[in-house]
């Protein structure tokens, strides 16, 4: 009877990697606006990202100081999809007769 012989599995480790590549994070940034109420940010806020009353009264108050925030940060399409979705909440209707807009929002990359 002859000696089994051990399967050969094939060689699979290669000289070429496969490197999955990281896309670059972005930012939706919500930008001062002095005719929508306080009140109607933080409500979109909550709305569109979900966080508690306090984190969107913090963001809602450093873009009325510093005129812009970082609200959100993330995968570029979702980014679009989130700012997309503030500005679809439209103007304040407590403010839509003073010429309120809906909330500025834009994506940017990330610092």
């Amino acid at each position: 009877m002859a000696a089994a012989t051990p399967d050969v599995l094939p060689d699979t480790d290669t000289d070429t990697e496969t490197r999955t590549r990281r896309q670059p994070p972005y930012a939706v940034i919500l930008h001062n606006d002095d005719l929508n109420t306080m009140e109607f940010v933080v409500l979109v806020l909550r709305k569109v990202f979900g966080y508690e009353v306090e984190k969107c009264v913090e963001l809602m108050m450093e873009a009325h100081e510093k005129g812009r925030a970082a609200v959100w940060v993330g995968a570029l399409e979702v980014a679009e999809l989130k700012a997309d979705q503030v500005r679809s909440c439209g103007p304040d209707p407590v403010r839509k007769a003073e010429g309120a807009n809906p909330l500025g929002v834009s994506v940017e990359p990330a610092a």
